[in-house]
């Protein structure tokens, strides 16, 4: 009896033993972030913690005393967040050309999703040329970009215009059952590839030839795939109330979800119409559809000088509206149609500041000037000296419009359901980018969204903020395992200073960079450190849920 019970004292003391030094053990990572303040990005209250990673992954989210980390970075006072995506990029070029991906990475980006009407494919090979394009769809543009190595993740929807232009060309007309038919296979095969959905910019030819029935015939196939639609609408000015009926309409016959792209209202004349807006989209989401919108934090958008001329006269491509603006009797009907706000009435021009053309000479004597001033300096009128401009530059041009509502802007700013892009490129100050003119939102988009409008204005919460650049926009795009500070996902990462991030770039200025962004891991990968960038490459190609494996 006494050596029975002996025995049993003997197994429990060995027990007991091993559970000590077992709790004793200190559990070991690659990566262990401690002591930072987690917004986990559900947009629930933040909580202290420490945060494991092991090599592409977290692995650990909590308190206990016997961790490590092979590398360990004290986040003290600081914000730990899931990285931060930016659902309208125009870096699918940027990235090419570099692809550190500096002024978006400064400001924790690390998802970049393209596709606003135009995306990277497909495109048609010239065999006439030795070599033409590295790739022929969109598929093939990930998969290229990624092996020759980028900064952050990236996705893409199909873009509408490209599949249009690749069916059709610039031709003004209503697509014929062989071209539709042809549009719908290369929607299907960049869905099957895993895009994100059909992305639409109906506001420039060739898209603004489209009618809704075309719309409605490729977002089915979207649909199919489980993507959504995206859509730069048909206006944002005069006819915006018939830009979200025809949004509504395709939502409702396609059957899938619609986000409308820089929700916006141009032109003081229509800046009442914001009441009207919103409630349309709150009837329309009550009614059962699902519409929602991004922004970027701006009263001022970026598009093309040729945003200013009559479609039609752009049918045929930059050629033909160049041969016709030569032209002196369709430049009469041309310069006519401008001054009589035929369709819709231009925005002053004082309003336009010139961001840059393809000739230098223009841009010494042009860029950051507004068009009022441009055209008092060439000796005519502003719509003379816009066509002037343009046929002798053989460039599209570039400017800053400044038509939007500031308190508009920040009511549309504070809906629970708008994500944000840049609508912009990322690049960096380097002589690569020397001399691409930019609006500073391609450089500030993000962190003025935390600096400004969350600490500054404390028009939103903090959490809620970051909600809104991770999950939120993850869970929209029916993206997996990203988004959020969770055991499992991919360590999109990002460490920040809430109390000294801010966006620095001007419209004077633009091409500073953001400030308080103090690490960015992708994909477990160091790809920011103290402020500057590691060189690190590891970005992937993010892909929608209709991807045939």
């Amino acid at each position: 009896m006494i050596d029975g019970i002996k025995k049993s004292l003997l197994i429990f003391g060995a027990i007991f033993i091993l559970q000590t030094c077992s709790a004793q053990e200190k559990k070991t990572f690659d990566v262990l972030i401690k002591n930072g303040t987690v917004y986990d990005g559900s947009g629930q209250k933040p909580f202290i913690a420490d945060i494991g990673i092991n090599q592409d992954t977290i692995a650990y989210i909590g308190t206990l005393p016997n961790t490590q980390g092979k590398t360990e970075i004290d986040a003290s006072g600081k914000a730990v967040s899931p990285g931060f995506i930016n659902m309208l990029s125009w870096a699918d070029k940027s990235l090419l050309m570099d692809g550190k991906s500096l002024s978006n990475i400064k400001q924790g980006v690390t998802l970049e999703i393209f596709g606003e009407g135009w995306s990277p494919g497909p495109v048609k090979r010239n065999l006439s040329k030795p070599v033409d394009s590295l790739w022929t769809t969109l598929g093939g543009y990930l998969q290229w970009l990624t092996k020759k190595g980028v900064s952050p993740n990236v996705g893409s929807f199909i873009g509408h215009t490209t599949v249009r232009y690749y069916a059709m060309g610039y031709a003004k007309r209503k697509a014929n059952a062989d071209e539709l038919k042809k549009m719908e296979k290369l929607v299907e095969e960049a869905m099957q590839e895993g895009a994100l959905g059909l992305g639409t910019s109906l506001i420039y030819p060739p898209a603004s030839f489209s009618d809704t029935e075309e719309l409605i015939a490729l977002a089915k196939i979207a649909a199919r795939y489980k993507g959504m639609y995206i859509t730069h609408m048909r206006s944002e000015s005069d006819f915006i109330f018939q830009a979200l009926h025809e949004t509504f309409t395709i939502a409702r016959e396609a059957n899938l979800p619609a986000e409308i792209y820089h929700l916006k209202i141009n032109h003081e004349r229509n800046w009442n119409k914001i009441d009207t807006v919103l409630y349309k989209i709150d009837s329309a989401n009550r009614a059962g559809l699902k519409i929602t919108a991004n922004m970027y934090p701006y009263a001022a958008s970026n598009t093309a000088l040729t945003a200013r001329l009559p479609d039609w006269v752009q049918e045929g491509g930059a050629k033909e509206m160049r041969k016709r603006l030569r032209n002196p009797a369709t430049r009469k009907k041309v310069l006519y149609e401008m001054r009589m706000g035929i369709p819709s009435k231009n925005s002053d021009p004082k309003d336009v500041m010139i961001l840059g053309f393809r000739l230098d000479s223009l841009n010494q004597l042009y860029r950051g000037k507004r068009l009022d001033e441009v055209a008092r300096l060439h000796g005519k009128d502003a719509d003379e000296t816009l066509l002037d401009l343009l046929v002798r530059d053989k460039s599209p041009g570039a400017a800053v419009y400044f038509l939007i509502s500031e308190n508009n802007m920040r009511k549309m700013l504070a809906l629970p359901f708008v994500t944000f892009g840049s609508d912009g490129a990322s690049m960096g100050n380097t002589k690569t980018f020397a001399d691409w003119g930019t609006h500073p939102r391609a450089y500030g988009t993000f962190a003025r969204v935390l600096g400004k409008y969350v600490r500054e204005e404390k028009l939103f919460s903090l959490e809620e903020a970051i909600h809104r650049l991770s999950q939120l926009p993850a869970s929209r795009l029916g993206i997996e395992k990203r988004g959020s500070l969770t055991i499992g996902n991919y360590a999109d990462v990002v460490v920040f200073d809430p109390n000294q991030i801010s966006d620095k770039a001007t419209f004077d200025n633009p091409r500073l960079y953001a400030e308080g962004v103090e690490y960015v891991w992708v994909n477990g990968t160091l790809v920011l450190k103290q402020g500057e960038h590691t060189g690190a490459l590891p970005g992937r190609a993010v892909y929608g849920k209709g991807k045939v494996k």
